[in-house]
């Protein structure tokens, strides 16, 4: 049998998944990399704590990703605990964190997990053309910048894996949608994800708070909500509480220029029973109930004082609501280029349930470069390695 030649445009996760999982009897496998090396996002993720992927059950892990319809069939063909016994496989052993996060065992560096990958791509005998930039087609034929010269490839299938639109240093610039909408395939504008939002902080407060974190509290925007922390920064908030908030603070900015969270300080405790505290606290000053009774900390109460005057400070129904539901107004993104990840880029409706595009047969489209959301926590990084094996196993089925 005549083996197809399958070029992947990009040398990220979900790229490196495909490329492994590729049946070599059926396909030459080619990636083409505009880097002199692949995987530079996915060695700069794993700065500060490689997290892999998460250990908790499908069905909740699921429930993390917008739209949930859309990498739920990757998930099914590729679980995280699928992605954990491959990564045994190639010898990355991993452990679960207090977080319930995975990582790889303490010893092993990102390099070293590339490196694992890599020795992967070697035996399934996969080319790898470093310093070739995509620069849309000639024709039929696809085509790149190679060391200021053009060069045209002809191959049977494509598959692009040109990430999002964040961490240019990494060669993820978004740059790509030109060539894309010249063939007439719609692109939506890139938004920052999983990033920092601008507040217009009280000055004297943000002089004596920045770089306070807000522990064990709620978040909420909309229709969803996360328990975790944050930290209040010159810039505005950032942490694990606010970043899976995104999709809705996102439509929130964009639609109205401004965005509202509301903080529960006490996520623990009842509405009435703070009213209890505070209406009995015998000789008490208000500021003793929030620090001995309610063990609120120095930044939340000081955020309460810039968000009531003396009056509403002494109203216990007015206080009490307040330690329930802080709200703040955001009223910018970070840049985009400091954004964990992106949304935006090839729209959903622009390629079919096997992640080909409709307008171009035999090419497809997979990660970050798809317009879907996930927060961190090592799911951005699970779904790319998810959808790179389901079309890996798709293409192996059709031959």
């Amino acid at each position: 049998m005549l083996k197809k030649n399958v070029a992947i445009i990009g040398g990220g996760p979900a790229s490196l998944m495909l490329a492994c999982s590729l049946d070599a009897n059926k396909f030459n496998i080619s990636i083409y990399e505009k880097n002199a090396a692949l995987g530079r996002k996915f060695l700069v993720a794993g700065k500060g704590g490689f997290n892999l992927t998460h250990s908790e059950n499908i069905q909740q892990f699921a429930d993390r990703y917008y739209p949930k319809i859309f990498i739920e069939p990757f998930l099914n063909r590729f679980s995280n605990t699928d992605f954990r016994n491959w990564l045994k496989s190639i010898g990355i052993e991993t452990y679960v964190g207090t977080s319930k996060r995975v990582f790889p065992v303490k010893g092993i560096k990102p390099i070293e997990v590339l490196k694992a990958i890599e020795e992967e791509l070697h035996k399934n005998q996969v080319q790898l053309f470093s310093n070739h930039l995509w620069q849309g087609w000639q024709g039929t034929d696809l085509l790149f910048s190679v060391n200021n010269d053009s060069i045209n490839i002809k191959t049977d299938i494509t598959v692009f894996a040109l990430g999002g639109a964040s961490w240019k240093v990494t060669g993820s610039d978004g740059n790509w949608t030109e060539y894309f909408n010249s063939k007439g395939i719609k692109t939506t504008p890139f938004y920052p994800s999983n990033c920092a939002y601008q507040i217009k902080w009280n000055i004297d407060f943000i002089k004596a708070h920045h770089g306070s974190a807000l522990k064990n509290c709620e978040f909420t925007c909309g229709s969803i909500r996360k328990k975790g922390e944050a930290i209040i920064t010159q810039f505005g908030i950032e942490g694990s509480g606010i970043y899976p908030l995104s999709p809705e603070i996102r439509k929130q900015l964009i639609n109205n220029k401004a965005a509202e969270i509301f903080i529960d300080f006490k996520p623990d405790l009842s509405l009435e029973l703070i009213k209890v505290q505070l209406e009995n606290r015998g000789k008490l000053s208000i500021k003793d109930v929030l620090e001995k009774k309610l063990h609120l900390s120095a930044v939340q109460i000081a955020l309460i004082k810039t968000a009531s005057d003396k009056e509403q400070y002494n109203d216990v129904d007015f206080l009490s609501n307040l330690i329930k539901n802080y709200p703040i107004s955001i009223i910018d993104f970070a840049p985009i280029d400091d954004a964990i990840s992106t949304v935006g880029g090839i729209p959903l409706n622009e390629i079919n349930e096997n992640l080909e595009l409709l307008k171009l047969p035999n090419h497809y489209c997979i990660g970050e470069m798809l317009d879907w959301d996930a927060p961190t926590g090592g799911y951005l990084l699970q779904a790319c390695f998810s959808m790179g094996k389901f079309l890996a196993d798709k293409l192996n089925s059709v031959l």
